[in-house]
């Protein structure tokens, strides 16, 4: 699979730097995300990765990988390099039995995190996965559950979403502020109905794929607010949609919330 210019250097240089570190300690390491999925922009998107190594990361490892992704940041400010470390074994069973790994989120190095270790990660890197070292993704023994994927997606849109939804309604706080751009708005809108395409059909779409899903899962008072996502997402030039930044924050706001209830309220017997 051809993938963006960008993203391949990004990877490369990664590799090139990890080995000079670490020698011996990548044994692969794979893009997933919007490259995997085919909808990498580089006005918005990050670079995101499952590295894959033989064996548990000792502390001298971790200092290594520390000063790998410190100069990664420094050199590559955006697209930001996101994503988590892994041994072979932790991909045959269920993610959220891993525990924390080290893993870089928003571009910074945290020793042990969790947040890209989930159904999502482990669903792409099987099904999409693009290999810049390693097996192909069809030779790999990853865990791929649909069941574990449909309530991980459902727990996601509970706690994290709608934490982030009463966040964004408040608007002197930074992240209503935020909301006053238009990559917040975007990414909250095609975000949610990724997720609700996950419940709906058990499988997992591009941010791009998931607006044209809002366009004809919901009715047609929604279809404004996702076009205009779609036309940022796209990098358009077209004009806004929306007569003003606060006209389009409350749109993203309100089908967020209206996403999130028809996900979460359970139908009746």
């Amino acid at each position: 699979m051809a993938v963006h210019p960008q993203v391949r250097t990004v990877a490369e240089a990664f590799l090139q730097d990890a080995d000079t570190e670490a020698p011996g300690l990548v044994d692969g390491l794979y893009l997933t995300g919007s490259v995997a999925l085919c909808d990498y922009r580089p006005h918005a998107s990050d670079v995101d990765f499952v590295v894959v190594t033989s064996r548990r990361i000792t502390d001298a490892d971790r200092a290594a990988l520390r000063r790998v992704h410190s100069r990664m940041r420094s050199r590559f400010p955006r697209p930001q390099f996101n994503g988590i470390h892994v041994t072979w074994d932790d991909l045959t069973a269920d993610p959220l039995s891993c525990g924390p790994v080290v893993s870089v989120l928003g571009g910074r190095f945290r020793a042990k995190a969790s947040a890209d270790v989930n159904p999502v990660t482990w669903h792409i890197l099987a099904e999409k996965g693009v290999p810049v070292r390693g097996p192909l993704p069809v030779e790999l023994d990853v865990w791929d559950e649909r069941e574990g994927l449909r309530a991980w997606s459902l727990g996601n849109l509970d706690e994290h979403w709608r934490r982030w939804r009463a966040k964004a309604g408040r608007l002197i706080t930074p992240r209503g502020m935020a909301a006053l751009g238009s990559l917040a708005p975007s990414w909250g809108v095609l975000s949610v109905s990724r997720l609700h395409f996950t419940l709906r059909t058990g499988e997992i779409t591009s941010k791009s794929g998931a607006g044209l899903y809002a366009l004809h899962a919901f009715p047609e008072r929604w279809e404004r607010i996702v076009n205009e996502c779609l036309r940022i997402r796209r990098n358009s030039r077209l004009p806004s949609l929306y007569e003003s930044a606060l006209a389009r924050r409350r749109a993203a706001l309100d089908y967020i919330e209206m996403v999130l209830d028809d996900a979460l309220t359970p139908n009746p017997a």
